[in-house]
Order: C-alpha cells, then structure tokens, then sequence
C-alpha cells in the first residue's frame, strides 16, 4: 500500500492540470453505478407486474427504465470522453519526462543497455502508469455501489447475506493469488521482451550487413530462440492466469447455483417473500461484477507499481546514471581548449588514452592521425563531455568542463561523424532539428557549402524529400553531406570532422575541403582523417600512437621528423 501511496503521488504531478476532468469523470461514475443498481429493482417490478397481471405497471416500469438508460449512455458516453482526455495528456506528459531523462543518460550507460529497455518502457510501462486514476475510479466506484448493494441485502436476509459474502471472500483471495502469481511472471515476460525489442532493432538496423554477410540464418536462429523463449515465458504466464480464471468460474457457477437452492428454501421456510427473492436474485450478477472489478483493481495496481518502478528506475534510479554538467554558462566561446594529463578507457584497465597533454587555440585548424585504435575519435568523445574522463583536466576557454553548462558544451561544438545518424524526416526537418527559425537562404547556402545542393534539387520533392530511419534511402556520401550541412547550419565556434569525409568520392572529397579551408581562421576546426591528403593544409598536424601523442607539426615537419607518419603518407601515395 505505502508503494501505492508514493508511486500515486509523483504519478499526480502529470495528471493534476486536468483535475478538472477527473472530478467530472467521477461524478459521472458515480451516476453511472448508481443507476445500474435503479435498474435491476425496476426490473424485478416488471416481473411481478407482469405475474400479476399489472399491464399498466408494465408499460410504465419500461418507459422509465427506457429513460434512465438513455441518461446512462450520455453519462457513458461523457465519462469516456473525460477517461481519453486524463489519459491522453498524463500519458504524454510521463513519455516526454521519460524521453528527456533518456537522453540524460551516460553514453556508457547506453552502451551496456539494450534498445529494447527504454522502447518498452516509453510506450507499455507509461501507458499503463498513465492509466491508473482511470482504472481506480471506475473500479472503486463499482465495489462501492456493490457494497451498497450488499448492505441492501443484509437488510432483505440476513442468510442470504452471509451466503454472498462467504462465496466473495473466497473469489477475492483466488484473485488475490492469481495476480501475485501473474505478477511474478510478468517481470520475467517483461525482461525477456526488452531483449526481443532489442534484438528487432538490431535485425531492421543491420539487414543489409545481415545479408552482405550472408548471416541470415544465424541471425534468425538467435532471433527464434530468443521469440521462443519469450512466448514461453507469456504462455506460462496467460496458463497460470487461465487456471485460476477457470477456477473462479466454477466457483461463481456453484454460489449462483447455491444462491437459487438458497432462496427456494428460505421461500418454502416463509422466511422470504418472493419479491424479495427476486430483488437479491437479480443482483447476483452484481456479486460476479464485484469480483471482476476487484480483480480489474489489483490487476491494475500490479501494473501500476511494476510500470512505476522500472520507468523511476530511470528518471530517479542509481542504477541508470545520469550525466553531470557544471553551472557555468557561455553564450559563445572563443574555440580554445586543453588536455591536461587526460587518461581514459572504456573498461576498467584498458586505457585508450594515456596521460595524454596537447593544447589547440581558437581559429586553429588541427589534425589527428594515427592507426585505428589509437584513440582519435575518443578525443573527440571527450571534448563533447559524452564519457567521464578517468584522470587529467579538459578545459575550454581556460575553464575545466566540469563546470560548464550542458549549452555551452554541445551548443558550441559541432560534430560530423563517420556515420552520421539522420533522422527519419525530410531533409528540411532533418537541418532545422539544430536551427528551428532556419530560413530558405540559409539552407540553401549551407547545402552548397556541403556540395549537395544539386543533388536535392534533382528529387521529386526537394529539401521536402522524406529520408529513411538512419538515411537507409541516402548513399554513405550523401548521408555525410547532410550531417556537413547540418553542422553548417549551427555555426558553432568548434566544429569537428571525424572522417567525415570517408565515403565521398574524390571529386566531392575536394569540394568539401574546399569549403572547410573556407572555414578556417574562422573557427576551430579539428580534423580525423584516414587518408592524410585531406589535413595536409591544417595549421597542425597530432600523430597518436596507442593514446599519446608521439610527433606533432605541419605536414613538411612530420615527413622530416616522424618515421611512421611518413610510412603512413607513402603507404597512401602507392595506394593512390
């Protein structure tokens, strides 16, 4: 009751703009319960109208029944429109809270988890804690006005009272113990099913690499077993749901038998009259309705809480860590930094930078090269704060990053990776995600500058032109254009090329270089680059061996004094 309680009470700060509503959706409940206890009197004064001959009664006992259930449908009718609406808007506000502590999260904490946690967590678990002041009022009113109903027959019989109430007490513990039962089954289901979620995304993701790879069986292979696995689990869970339900049936069955055998015997005992009879009679379903709102009650409640945990095990848990940015703010930084003694890894004891010191100026252009692994584009990770350093310093203008503000990290640093993600919108959307007033001009000039400019003037629709989930109907090149011209929309004082130039062809490569030595003197520019024809202009030049810097200059400087840079740039020139 006390989790209840607490996961009600935060669950309110979504819900309580539209305390409005609910009181109204109450009230309609209300009307609603209180009417389906009116009818079933009227009916039985139907019946014996009708036995004793009372035609008049009849017609009159209909007319009135007719109106009262033309006001329950309106009262329906409202009640669901203000259910929909409290839904609705609770359920949005817990997807967008949910969604921003997403992104809040460590990029380390991303890695280790699977994509199919938070997508389950963000459309099942906040569905179902969205709904839960639905479901309590429509339940607890119900096993109110059945209470009520209860008193009325203890009021008729006492014995008959006494029989209802025993055959209530123990439908109430079988459900009791199906939805204990059902719930422990459910974390598992729920688990299990974060992993197939998963593993869905992987398989739409990587379908071409699955089949470049030849790797379709397999891929399907793990994906049955995992499916499998999963629909076991759900059918464990729905066979234990399925007994107690067939139970509970039974149970139901032999209490309404019960009760009939009851109520001929208190008749035959003159210990009951027959209207009387009839009246507890036609209530008898209402006994069956209490069990299954009792049981829609704790069905919903389990629900509740398990939803409420796993989404706070993200906004508020230790167990998903946030990242931590300092309160510093500048609205436009000057473009210099520093790495100071910076060691880091991406596992305990394998360091991928070690006691790694260089300083870049603003305005400067400079290159990193080295082999793969040697921890380039792990620099750049850095400097956007996406990983926790494990020791050193990083500063920008002169000031550690652990006490700027989140804008003034990554609203002054642009990056361009070597495969950029680009997001399933128009291209138009796609460029103004980082520059929401962005006009026709400066769209145009930045797509240009990235030299894909013809390129989108040549589709159907233009920059209204709709690109797939990860740029799956865009080339590699042209994938990487977009990002190009994206990062020229923002304009940040940093800007940051990690092979973004990789998959271009020669003609466009020149283009784009073209337009970064266009940038340059304006910005600080830093630049990863497999093939060294592309940084050889760059004001410096950094040549990282296993996450240090071993020999640092101009491109001439480096051909004089480093003997694997210049086996780097040979090995490129036979290449070519």
């Amino acid at each position: 009751m006390k989790e209840l309680w607490n996961n009600l009470k935060y669950t309110w700060k979504y819900a309580k703009d539209q305390k409005g509503k609910l009181i109204l959706y109450i009230l309609s409940n209300i009307i609603a319960v209180t009417i389906s206890i009116i009818v079933p009197i009227l009916s039985a004064k139907i019946i014996i109208s009708l036995t004793s001959s009372q035609l008049n009664q009849v017609l009159l006992f209909s007319l009135v029944i007719l109106i009262i259930e033309l006001i329950s449908n309106l009262i329906s009718y409202l009640s669901k429109y203000f259910s929909e609406v409290i839904y609705r808007e609770t359920y949005t506000k817990i997807q967008n809270k949910l969604g921003k502590e997403i992104l809040r999260l460590e990029n380390s904490v991303l890695d280790q988890s699977s994509s199919g946690i938070f997508i389950q967590r963000l459309t099942n678990d906040t569905s179902k804690m969205a709904n839960i002041f639905n479901i309590l009022n429509t339940c607890l009113s119900s096993i109110i006005t059945n209470i009520g109903i209860f008193i009325a027959i203890f009021i008729i019989n006492k014995i008959a009272f006494c029989f209802l109430l025993f055959g209530t007490l123990i439908i109430y513990f079988l459900e009791k113990k199906s939805t204990e039962t059902v719930n422990a089954k459910d974390k598992n289901f729920r688990h299990k099913n974060e992993s197939v979620s998963g593993f869905v995304g992987e398989l739409v993701r990587g379908s071409r690499d699955i089949k470049m790879l030849n790797a379709e069986t397999s891929f399907l292979k793990q994906f049955n077993k995992k499916v499998i696995d999963l629909n076991q689990e759900r059918y464990s869970m729905w066979r234990s749901a399925r007994n107690y339900r067939l139970l509970i049936n039974c149970i139901l069955d032999f209490i309404s038998f019960g009760l009939i055998f009851l109520l001929v015997f208190l008749i035959i005992a003159e210990k009951l009259l027959i209207t009387n009879a009839l009246v507890i009679y036609n209530y008898m379903n209402r006994v069956s309705s209490m069990v299954i709102y009792l049981n829609m009650l704790m069905e919903g409640i389990k629900d509740f809480n398990l939803s409420s945990s796993r989404i706070f095990d993200i906004i508020e848990g230790k167990e998903y860590r946030k990242e931590v940015f300092g309160t510093k703010h500048i609205l436009k930084v000057k473009g210099d930094f520093e790495f100071r003694n910076v060691s880091f890894g991406y596992k305990e004891n394998q360091k991928v930078l070690d006691n790694l010191s260089f300083k870049v100026n603003a305005n400067e252009t400079v290159a990193f090269v080295g082999r793969s692994g040697a921890g380039k584009s792990t620099i750049f990770s850095l400097l956007c704060k996406m990983y926790k350093i494990t020791e050193g310093e990083i500063t920008i203008d002169g000031i550690n990053i652990n006490e700027l503000d989140r804008d003034t990290i990554r609203g002054n640093i642009t990056i361009i990776s070597q495969n950029p993600y680009i997001f399933n919108l128009s291209i138009r959307d796609n460029l103004k995600l980082v520059k929401e007033d962005l006009t026709e001009e400066e769209m145009v000039e930045a797509c240009k500058l990235a030299c894909l400019h013809n390129f989108i003037q040549s589709l159907p629709d233009g920059y209204d032109t709709l690109v797939g989930e990860g740029g799956i109907n865009l080339s590699g090149g042209e994938r990487q254009r977009l990002a190009i011209a994206r990062a020229f929309v923002q304009k940040t004082e940093i800007i940051l090329f990690d092979e973004a130039t990789s998959s271009l062809d020669n003609e466009t490569q020149a283009s784009i270089q073209k337009a970064i030595e266009n940038l340059q003197k304006e910005y600080t520019i830093l630049i990863i680059a497999h093939r060294l024809s592309t940084v050889i202009r760059s004001d410096r030049i950094l040549f990282l061996s296993e996450g240090r810097i071993k020999a640092q200059g101009t491109h001439q400087e480096l051909l004089k004094k480093s003997r694997e840079y210049k086996q780097l740039y040979e090995a490129e020139l036979r290449d070519n």
